[in-house]
């Protein structure tokens, strides 16, 4: 770097601190109604106060303004990121007043860059001017967007003058006033059982001042040893294959695991972990006779299945809680081919998270309906949180849920239950992997070290037209077929890769978790599926059934869902972080770097809530009635004002839907969901086909969020 350029630099560094300061206030979700971003602010599209940059001028342009749009990046899934876990956007100007740049010195354009608090690296957007211009894509987590006057449009560094600059909503992310954290120490604001062991610390991040002397303001719950000796050990899942009639009698019950060494008591479904994977052929109906042998009420939902509305698995909808010894008698129709699962639907924040889960596979009437693949992997995606010594899970609320705000993330990630997962496969080899998130809370980016993936299908079938991504993210209850080619030998790596958020010294850091390894014999593959796997098949099938509903796609929305959150009552450290921390929220919270702060929250301090936006009413409250065959459609949009906004998959029982559209841009490669990822301050329109009779859910399928009211029950008529 040349001592000129280095100059320039801390200049224009200074310029932008000083539009820092001349910056009116952006911690509210509307900047000054007469700024650019509050001008481009459209009812289907992103919340601006994160996905809009004010540009500001310099003094000497006194006449110059714009913003910066921080739009979309096409994805089949929620949020865009990179394998590397960095939010994705393009970018779009929208520039008024600027001067011919002949008049303000040597120059013959104007140049929108991108960059980094440290100025570098610098990237090249392209020439703008005034009016709109689309430029390129940006994956920095804080940057900065400048416009200067240029001799040419070419340069990879900026050498003429800045005119308009202007800071992402992360930039506002700044380390907290520990001289105004000081007063906050000490003061605990719930009762501390001597009984409730603490999680264990991030690592990575210090623990926010006063918050170490919390404790949950509930009763501790641990499963517990069976009387007469301790409980059997959980073996890995088996398969059960079931033809149409056939009959499956599962039993829940305490189960013992060892992982990493630790001996922890946890729950299973016929005393395995997970669950029995139950195989079956589309358009079967089977009998499943289950029997609840815990000490807690539950039942189960067959999630993603379109099946007879009383035997869907909801306590206070469908049918009484299962009691401790009692059963109860599920009929299952199969009508989708595709991965499902299985869980409880009650206090499913202890149930399912110590194991109660598994897998559904519904082989396709048509055997060309996948591509051809050498062999087929099961995958269930998972995490436990463990104490501060690693030899005990934190226990659970008894009386009500933990971890209310943001879920139960967890310190120890799990495939199919076990933290190392292992395959072996003969080079060239071509695997189909489903895969199923089954969380409490985590959205995961998974990638096959530097493999190729191919995307295949989601929820409910599969997409209009297979198509190529670095990297899956997968939130809680979605699933995605993807299927992966090995050519060379040698180990390749299952890894979650994400950048996370030290909120005490507001900074992002990299996190990147082995799941597992895939280890790749010199043996050739046989046969070779090669040419195929490079071949991305459209599947006329998706399309024609699709096709049917298109006219409904640019219609006016039906219904606005708001995805908001309300607090009473938080311990006072927690309330006073909490509004420290309300400058910047990431699109999704991809990992738990405040197990303390999330821990002490429960569900009468914190309620998630749907809220129509049309009555009013919010979540149990709201009234939606429907018939066979309606067509409905619903935005979601996700309050990014809340006073600690965060990522929601929305889940919609009994029925499938089209997401049409996120942040304005429509979706073209369609599948068919019942699980949809929605990011802080996005707003997703869905297509929603009734086709099921009955009272069905709508809710977050972050456990925690559902078990602190976030949810809402409508009525399909014949």
């Amino acid at each position: 770097m040349t001592r000129a350029t280095a100059l320039r630099w801390i200049l224009a560094l200074g310029t932008v601190a000083a539009a820092i300061v001349a910056a009116p206030n952006t911690h509210t979700h509307q900047q000054d109604a007469t700024g650019d971003c509050a001008v481009a602010d459209r009812a289907a599209g992103p919340d601006t106060d994160l996905y809009c940059i004010e540009l500001f001028h310099r003094p000497d342009f006194p006449a110059a303004s714009g913003r910066a749009e921080l739009g979309r990046v096409p994805s089949p899934f929620g949020t865009r990121v990179s394998t590397d876990g960095h939010h994705e956007f393009n970018v779009a100007v929208v520039i008024r007043g600027l001067p011919d740049p002949s008049s303000i010195g040597p120059y013959t354009t104007y140049v929108a860059w991108a960059t980094t608090p440290l100025l570098r690296p610098m990237v090249n957007l392209g020439p703008v001017g005034n009016g709109r211009a689309d430029l390129g894509r940006v994956g920095f987590d804080k940057f900065l967007i400048l416009v200067t006057a240029e001799a040419s449009a070419d340069g990879d560094t900026y050498q003429g003058r800045l005119v308009l600059r202007g800071i992402s909503a992360s930039m506002r992310m700044e380390p907290e006033d520990l001289l105004q954290l000081t007063g906050i120490v000490g003061n605990r604001g719930a009762a501390e059982p001597s009984d409730w062991p603490a999680p264990r610390p991030h690592p990575l991040v210090e623990m926010m001042p006063g918050v170490g002397d919390l404790r949950p303001a509930v009763t501790p719950y641990a499963p517990q040893t069976p009387a007469g000796g301790p409980a059997p050990r959980a073996r890995p899942r088996e398969v059960v294959t079931l033809p149409d009639g056939g009959t499956l009698d599962l039993e829940a019950a305490v189960v013992t695991r060892t992982i990493n060494g630790r001996t922890f008591t946890m729950f299973g479904f016929n005393g395995q972990y997970p669950g029995p994977l139950i195989r079956v052929p589309q358009d079967a109906t089977i009998t499943v006779n289950f029997t609840n042998r815990l000490d807690l009420p539950t039942a189960i939902h067959w999630h993603g299945i379109r099946l007879d509305n009383r035997y869907d698995g909801v306590p206070g909808v469908t049918q009484d809680p299962v009691q401790p010894g009692d059963s109860f008698r599920y009929r299952i129709h199969f009508p989708d081919a595709g991965i499902y699962w299985y869980h409880p639907h009650h206090r499913e924040d202890i149930q399912q998270d110590l194991g109660l889960y598994g897998n559904m596979r519904v082989d396709p009437r048509d055997p060309a309906y996948y591509g051809p693949a050498n062999r087929e992997e099961i995958l269930m995606l998972d995490d436990l949180l463990t104490t501060a010594d690693g030899a005990a899970l934190v226990p659970y609320g008894r009386e009500r849920a933990t971890h209310a705000l943001m879920g139960r993330f967890g310190n120890l990630l799990l495939v199919n239950g076990e933290p190392e997962y292992r395959l072996t496969v003969d080079r060239g080899a071509v695997v189909r992997f489903f895969l199923t998130n089954v969380s409490n809370t985590r959205t995961f980016n998974l990638s096959f070290g530097d493999e190729a993936i191919k995307l295949v299908a989601s929820d409910v079938g599969k997409f209009e037209r297979e198509m190529w991504v670095d990297s899956v993210v997968i939130a809680p209850a979605e699933r995605y077929i993807v299927e992966v080619r090995f050519p060379q030998a040698g180990a390749v790596t299952l890894i979650n890769s994400v950048q996370s958020i030290d909120h005490v010294y507001g900074n992002f850091f990299p996190e990147a978790t082995p799941l597992g390894r895939i280890m790749v014999r010199e043996t050739p593959a046989r046969p070779d599926h090669a040419t195929s796997f490079d071949t991305l098949r459209a599947h006329g099938d998706v399309v024609a059934d699709i096709d049917r509903y298109r006219g409904d796609f640019d219609r006016p929305v039906d219904h606005r869902l708001l995805l908001t959150l309300a607090v009473d009552g938080l311990p006072y450290p927690l309330e006073t972080l909490l509004n420290l921390d309300s400058i910047f929220f990431n699109p999704v919270e991809w990992s738990g770097t405040m197990p303390r702060m999330n821990w002490v929250t429960t569900t009468d301090q914190v309620q998630w809530i749907l809220r129509d936006e049309d009555t009013g009413q919010e979540n149990l409250d709201i009234d939606w009635s429907f018939r066979i065959g309606d067509r409905v459609k619903i935005r979601l949009r996700n309050d990014r004002t809340a006073v600690h906004a965060m990522q929601h998959p929305i889940h919609i029982h009994g029925q499938r839907f089209l997401v049409l559209a996120q942040d304005g841009v429509a979706n073209d490669n369609l599948v068919w969901k019942d699980t949809t990822l929605v990011p802080v301050g996005s707003t997703v329109d869905i297509l929603l086909e009734l086709s099921n009779p009955g009272r069905w859910m709508l809710h977050c399928h972050i456990a925690e969020h559902l078990e602190s009211g976030m949810r809402l029950v409508f009525d399909v008529r014949p």
